[in-house]
């Protein structure tokens, strides 16, 4: 790792200066999951001047009801949303992705606004020493395009770049209409996730997530979130779903169904919403609510497997909100 300057925030203020005195040549660290690799490996084009430690703010690992709104502080463990009863109970698909990120040692570190924050893992993006100088860091060419493109975009580039979104976190917070407060405003989820070739959320260089609310459930409501993956005890994603749907009389009123893993950022699976509408959840209806999901995918040469999947974990996913 090359030399940074490690400064200690103890409040929100002090890391947003912090980082607006170095004017983007600074990043920040919460459980250090993403970063620590990305530094030790010289993975970037650029190495950062300064590192400004989130930990050492005290009260932003918080997890209450109020005012009609699940709140959660950005430093919240992922562990601790696992465990958390209320999420248990009314959150269903936020806890199963939670519970779905690696394995314990790192659930235990990582922090909530650390895993809707991290960078893709596109393999041309991560090799050490910036062996590929890529898009999303300056270059003039996306590798994976014509290289190995197993476990990228079936929706379309992003400005050329075919990288995905890696969060499990990001799709069950879409999926509920969450939203994203951080040190400068409030966000709706859709809107704190953007595709771009140089970053995966709208922040700002001196802006940092602060807390993400999810309204309370109505009657009815049932949610789901599935994952595939390799090694699915510890791995990325390849595709993830959440879904929330709403039922009344045995049909379906209201649904909200999200992909992820799958573009640029995380995406909302309206046609198999559409589809879904006024039916029973059942095999048939379920299926064709797969199938609408990825009616406009556009694989690479070698990720169209990816297609059948996402169809799958659609299905999967309204089944379980039986």
């Amino acid at each position: 790792m090359q030399n940074f300057e490690h400064i200690n925030a103890t409040t929100v203020a002090e890391a947003v200066s912090a980082l607006a005195s170095y004017k983007g040549k600074a990043t920040v660290v919460a459980g250090g999951t993403d970063l620590i690799r990305t530094l030790r490996n010289n993975v970037l084009s650029t190495y950062p001047e300064a590192v400004i430690n989130l930990k050492t703010i005290k009260g932003l690992d918080y997890i209450k009801e109020e005012g009609g709104f699940l709140k959660i502080g950005a430093l919240a463990r992922l562990d601790a949303i696992v465990n958390d009863a209320t999420i248990k109970s009314k959150y269903q698909a936020l806890a199963s992705a939670a519970q779905s990120v690696g394995a314990w040692q790192l659930r235990v570190m990582g922090t909530l606004g650390g895993n809707l924050c991290q960078n893709v893992e596109c393999w041309y993006y991560r090799y050490p020493n910036n062996q590929f100088n890529c898009l999303r860091k300056g270059g003039q060419v996306c590798y994976a395009i014509a290289g190995d493109n197993r476990y990228h975009s079936i929706f379309g580039a992003t400005g050329g770049c075919v990288a995905v979104s890696p969060s499990d976190i990001a799709p069950a917070l879409m999926a509920f209409g969450g939203k994203v407060l951080t040190s400068k405003r409030t966000l709706d989820a859709k809107d704190f996730f953007v595709a771009s070739v140089s970053k995966t959320t709208s922040l700002g260089d001196d802006e940092i997530v602060t807390e993400v609310q999810l309204p309370t459930p109505t009657a009815g409501v049932k949610s789901a979130f599935v994952k595939f993956a390799l090694r699915q005890a510890v791995d990325f994603p390849i595709v993830n779903c959440a879904a929330v749907i709403t039922s009344s009389g045995g049909t379906v009123s209201a649904a909200s169904i999200v992909l992820n893993a799958v573009a640029g950022a995380p995406r909302r699976a309206t046609e198999a919403e559409t589809a879904l509408k006024g039916k029973a959840i059942d095999e048939t209806n379920a299926q064709a609510a797969g199938d609408a999901a990825v009616a406009s995918a556009v694989a690479l040469t070698n990720n169209k497997y990816m297609v059948q999947i996402a169809r799958t974990m659609v299905k999967r996913a309204v089944l379980a909100c039986k």
